[in-house]
Protein backbone atom coordinates (compact mmCIF):
# COMPACT_ATOMS: atom_id res chain seq x y z
CA UNK A 1 0.00 0.00 0.00
CA UNK A 2 3.05 2.25 0.14
CA UNK A 3 3.97 1.74 -3.51
CA UNK A 4 4.67 5.16 -5.10
CA UNK A 5 2.52 5.72 -8.17
CA UNK A 6 2.79 8.27 -10.94
CA UNK A 7 -0.11 9.22 -13.28
CA UNK A 8 0.68 6.30 -15.63
CA UNK A 9 0.46 3.78 -12.75
CA UNK A 10 -2.89 5.24 -11.69
CA UNK A 11 -4.20 5.11 -15.28
CA UNK A 12 -3.16 1.47 -15.65
CA UNK A 13 -4.77 0.51 -12.33
CA UNK A 14 -7.98 2.45 -13.01
CA UNK A 15 -8.25 1.00 -16.52
CA UNK A 16 -7.98 -2.67 -15.65
CA UNK A 17 -9.89 -2.29 -12.38
CA UNK A 18 -12.90 -0.59 -13.96
CA UNK A 19 -12.85 -3.03 -16.86
CA UNK A 20 -12.97 -5.91 -14.35
CA UNK A 21 -15.79 -4.33 -12.34
CA UNK A 22 -17.93 -3.31 -15.31
CA UNK A 23 -17.66 -6.66 -17.11
CA UNK A 24 -18.34 -8.90 -14.09
CA UNK A 25 -19.87 -11.50 -14.26
CA UNK A 26 -19.36 -11.77 -18.04
CA UNK A 27 -15.57 -11.84 -17.74
CA UNK A 28 -15.85 -15.10 -15.79
CA UNK A 29 -16.93 -16.80 -19.04
CA UNK A 30 -13.89 -15.61 -21.02
CA UNK A 31 -11.52 -18.12 -22.57
CA UNK A 32 -8.76 -19.07 -20.19
CA UNK A 33 -10.60 -18.07 -17.00
CA UNK A 34 -10.95 -21.12 -14.74
CA UNK A 35 -13.99 -20.84 -12.44
CA UNK A 36 -15.05 -23.19 -9.65
CA UNK A 37 -17.50 -22.96 -6.79
CA UNK A 38 -15.95 -23.00 -3.33
CA UNK A 39 -17.50 -23.15 0.15
CA UNK A 40 -20.41 -20.79 0.81
CA UNK A 41 -19.83 -17.66 2.89
CA UNK A 42 -22.08 -16.26 5.62
CA UNK A 43 -22.16 -12.49 5.95
CA UNK A 44 -24.75 -10.21 7.58
CA UNK A 45 -26.94 -13.26 8.22
CA UNK A 46 -27.03 -14.26 4.55
CA UNK A 47 -25.42 -17.23 2.85
CA UNK A 48 -23.59 -16.30 -0.34
CA UNK A 49 -22.33 -18.68 -2.99
CA UNK A 50 -18.71 -18.10 -3.90
CA UNK A 51 -17.05 -18.54 -7.28
CA UNK A 52 -13.26 -18.64 -7.37
CA UNK A 53 -11.79 -17.41 -10.63
CA UNK A 54 -8.24 -18.06 -11.74
CA UNK A 55 -7.25 -15.61 -14.46
CA UNK A 56 -4.63 -16.25 -17.13
CA UNK A 57 -1.65 -13.90 -17.25
CA UNK A 58 -3.00 -12.41 -20.49
CA UNK A 59 -5.84 -10.71 -18.58
CA UNK A 60 -4.77 -7.63 -16.65
CA UNK A 61 -6.57 -7.69 -13.33
CA UNK A 62 -5.87 -7.34 -9.60
CA UNK A 63 -4.50 -10.83 -9.00
CA UNK A 64 -4.63 -14.28 -10.62
CA UNK A 65 -7.01 -15.69 -7.97
CA UNK A 66 -10.18 -13.82 -7.07
CA UNK A 67 -13.40 -14.73 -5.28
CA UNK A 68 -16.86 -13.49 -6.30
CA UNK A 69 -19.72 -13.72 -3.75
CA UNK A 70 -23.33 -13.98 -4.99
CA UNK A 71 -26.55 -13.73 -2.99
CA UNK A 72 -29.65 -15.91 -3.35
CA UNK A 73 -30.79 -13.77 -6.32
CA UNK A 74 -27.41 -14.29 -8.05
CA UNK A 75 -26.39 -10.69 -7.60
CA UNK A 76 -22.73 -10.00 -6.93
CA UNK A 77 -22.36 -8.78 -3.34
CA UNK A 78 -18.64 -8.96 -2.70
CA UNK A 79 -15.42 -9.35 -4.66
CA UNK A 80 -12.18 -10.43 -2.93
CA UNK A 81 -8.71 -10.13 -4.43
CA UNK A 82 -5.14 -9.18 -3.67
CA UNK A 83 -3.96 -5.87 -5.08
CA UNK A 84 -0.73 -7.12 -6.63
CA UNK A 85 0.26 -3.71 -8.04
CA UNK A 86 0.12 -2.20 -4.54
CA UNK A 87 2.11 -4.65 -2.45
CA UNK A 88 -0.41 -7.51 -2.69
CA UNK A 89 -2.66 -6.43 0.17
CA UNK A 90 -5.89 -8.40 0.61
CA UNK A 91 -9.01 -6.49 -0.41
CA UNK A 92 -12.73 -7.10 0.04
CA UNK A 93 -14.92 -5.02 -2.23
CA UNK A 94 -18.56 -4.69 -1.18
CA UNK A 95 -20.99 -4.26 -4.07
CA UNK A 96 -24.51 -2.87 -3.63
CA UNK A 97 -27.32 -0.48 -4.61
CA UNK A 98 -28.26 -2.21 -7.84
CA UNK A 99 -29.80 -0.24 -10.68
CA UNK A 100 -31.46 -1.51 -13.85
CA UNK A 101 -30.48 -0.21 -17.27
CA UNK A 102 -32.10 -1.62 -20.42
CA UNK A 103 -33.05 -4.76 -18.49
CA UNK A 104 -29.54 -5.32 -17.11
CA UNK A 105 -29.00 -5.04 -13.36
CA UNK A 106 -25.68 -3.65 -12.19
CA UNK A 107 -24.34 -2.35 -8.91
CA UNK A 108 -24.08 1.42 -8.59
CA UNK A 109 -21.81 1.40 -5.54
CA UNK A 110 -18.54 -0.35 -4.74
CA UNK A 111 -16.42 0.08 -1.63
CA UNK A 112 -13.08 -1.67 -1.25
CA UNK A 113 -11.53 -2.35 2.14
CA UNK A 114 -8.64 -4.35 3.46
CA UNK A 115 -9.48 -7.78 4.89
CA UNK A 116 -8.97 -8.88 8.47
CA UNK A 117 -7.30 -12.19 9.33
CA UNK A 118 -10.79 -13.82 9.41
CA UNK A 119 -11.35 -12.63 5.79
CA UNK A 120 -14.00 -10.14 6.87
CA UNK A 121 -13.73 -6.58 5.57
CA UNK A 122 -12.03 -4.02 7.80
CA UNK A 123 -14.51 -1.17 7.28
CA UNK A 124 -12.02 1.60 8.11
CA UNK A 125 -10.53 3.09 6.05
CA UNK A 126 -12.24 2.89 2.69
CA UNK A 127 -9.50 2.08 0.16
CA UNK A 128 -11.55 2.69 -3.00
CA UNK A 129 -15.01 4.22 -3.41
CA UNK A 130 -16.84 4.00 -6.75
CA UNK A 131 -20.32 5.35 -7.50
CA UNK A 132 -21.82 4.75 -10.94
CA UNK A 133 -24.71 6.81 -12.29
CA UNK A 134 -26.25 7.99 -15.56
CA UNK A 135 -25.61 4.63 -17.23
CA UNK A 136 -26.63 4.08 -20.86
CA UNK A 137 -25.95 1.24 -23.23
CA UNK A 138 -25.60 1.91 -26.94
Amino acid sequence: MLTPWDPLHRAYFNGYALWTYLTTPFLLAMNGVNVSEISPWIETGETWRVLRAIFPKEIATHSPVQDFFFDSEYQLRRHDYNVDVAGGFEAAQLVYDYIEVDGIRLPSKRRAYTRNSDSRPNLEPVMVSIDISNVKFS
